[in-house]
């Protein structure tokens, strides 16, 4: 038996509660409009779907305020420098989004006249847009009808129809029930509604069951399971990789490089280091001949694939004049450094305080 047929007209009681639910307790939010106030900007859209990509919302809101404020759309985007944008999405992480970011800007003003093409398989086209995105962006920002599922809309779905496959081989079987609750009008509305469900009272731990607004609905609910869903395979510890980052100081300046424009954290500013990568180690050999000293800190960071241990080697004084620039210590965090370096001299700095 299909979902839509063990439902029957319950579908659309889903639908209707809580889209009036959200019309009361839409979050509010930078990139978008209150229930009823039309449609938000494309840009907006696009830009916080990115953002949000592997990101919480608290996380992203000053980004996407600040990029806004700064590039206001397509067109002041795509004319920006690549070191600017990726300078202002440090700390954000994942920085292949920031690439994608400047790539998409730059077809969408090359070959759709500065304006997002409105159809899912168009969206698709475009660098750093998948499957989620084109269909948040098609129902939010277009107002068509698409069937969203990020990860608090997965929790909610499989909550709701006791989906006991593990993900993520239960994704169709999630996706064809979104489908089947998500109306032709206001889907965009409703993907948010269920965002917001997922990420407010059907919370990963402990939810509010006895105020959600479906749990008459909810399979999961009735049966006292709702904190079973989703079913999550079995993790796999990460790998640890280790590496050394070197510190080198002259006159109250810091030698910073740009990092290859291929790999992690590319085209960023970083300490030099070893050559560590998500399948090795480093090397260990510093970038230049000198009086290196090893600090006792190691500075650990979590990576998707795998976890670094750094620990950073420290010098004074000069290497050939072409191996990178100098950066005022008291201006460091003006260098869109990412999370990783920002520890690492975060951990020299106290080191020399104590």
């Amino acid at each position: 038996m299909s979902i839509v047929q063990h439902l029957g007209k319950k579908t659309g009681d889903i639908s209707a509660i809580l889209l009036a639910h959200y019309d009361v307790h839409a979050r509010t939010l930078p990139w978008r409009v209150p229930p009823g106030g039309g449609l938000p900007d494309p840009y907006h859209v696009w830009m916080s779907e990115i953002m949000l990509q592997q990101t919480t919302v608290a996380a992203v809101i000053s980004y996407f305020e600040k990029f806004t404020a700064r590039w206001p759309g397509f067109a002041q985007l795509a004319a920006a420098q690549d070191a600017d944008v990726m300078a202002a999405w440090a700390g954000l992480g994942y920085y292949a989004r920031a690439r994608n970011l400047l790539k998409c800007a730059r077809v969408v003003v090359d070959q759709y006249g500065g304006f997002l093409p409105q159809s899912e398989a168009e969206l698709l086209k475009l660098p750093g847009i998948g499957p989620y995105t084109a269909a948040a962006i098609t129902a939010i920002a277009f107002g068509q009808r698409a069937v969203v599922v990020d990860a608090n809309v997965e929790r909610v779905v499989t909550r709701l129809f006791a989906i006991g496959q593990a993900l993520p081989a239960a994704k169709p079987a999630i996706r064809a029930a979104m489908d089947a609750i998500t109306p032709h009008a206001r889907s965009g509305d409703f993907a948010q509604a269920m965002m917001d469900l997922g990420a407010g009272l059907c919370s990963v731990k402990s939810p509010q069951c006895a105020r959600c607004p479906l749990a008459p609905f909810c399979t999961a609910h009735q049966a006292g399971q709702a904190e079973l869903y989703p079913v999550k395979p079995l993790k796999k510890d990460k790998p640890l990789r280790q590496g050394t980052a070197f510190w080198v100081q002259r006159e109250g300046h810091i030698l910073l490089v740009k990092r290859a424009n291929k790999g992690m954290l590319a085209d960023m500013r970083a300490l030099p280091d070893d050559g560590w990568t998500a399948r090795s180690d480093g090397d260990g050999q510093p970038p230049f001949a000198a009086n290196w000293q090893l600090s006792d800190k190691i500075v650990q960071h979590s990576f998707t694939h795998f976890t670094l241990e750094m620990r950073i080697a420290v010098t004074e004084g000069p290497p050939r004049a072409d191996f990178g620039e100098y950066w005022p210590i008291n201006s460091l965090d003006k260098a869109g450094l990412p999370t990783l370096f920002s520890k690492a001299i975060r951990a020299i700095l106290a080191e020399r305080r104590d």
